[in-house]
């Protein structure tokens, strides 16, 4: 990570993306930084666009200890998956664990959503949970990471704005 970009592999997919939350200046690595698949450009007029080295599928899966992805070079730099979440994930999850071991229903109401990443955490661990976000296709998206992970979303909403 550097100079407002970060570098990230996804099974064998290796993509820069920016984050200005990124101020380091020497890139770690280099030579990884130039053997990408692709790199996020932004547009100085807002949004921007994939810059393609080398073929990337449309879709494919990746896995973080027993939970599927399904991910995406998106329009708007995203992959639909925020890795650096994963550490909430782990926490809820044995929050979850041990709530369902002292006998308790454990019901969670995951608000702005987007394609599942905490919802499908926790449906993995036995929670109730009710996913919601503002884009229909979000809502599917995590319909479809749920499946790809084995458990079950039955309670979705999509905003009212939809």
């Amino acid at each position: 990570m550097a100079n407002g970009e970060k570098l990230e592999r996804w099974k064998n997919i290796v993509l820069v993306r920016p984050d200005p939350q990124i101020i380091w200046k020497n890139k770690s690595f280099p030579n990884k930084w130039e053997d990408v698949n692709a790199r996020y450009i932004r547009s100085s007029t807002g949004g921007g666009n994939w810059d393609f080295n080398k073929k990337v599928p449309a879709n494919w899966q990746i896995k973080y200890k027993d939970l599927t992805f399904n991910i995406k070079t998106m329009g708007f730099k995203h992959t639909g998956i925020f890795p650096e979440q994963a550490v909430n994930w782990d926490f809820t999850r044995e929050v979850i664990k041990k709530a369902k071991a002292d006998g308790r229903e454990v019901r969670v109401l995951n608000l702005f959503a987007y394609t599942g990443g905490a919802t499908v955490a926790c449906l993995k661990e036995g929670a109730s949970v009710v996913h919601v976000d503002a884009s229909r296709g979000m809502v599917q998206w995590a319909k479809e990471n749920a499946a790809a992970s084995e458990v079950c979303l039955l309670y979705t909403s999509p905003s009212p704005r939809d």
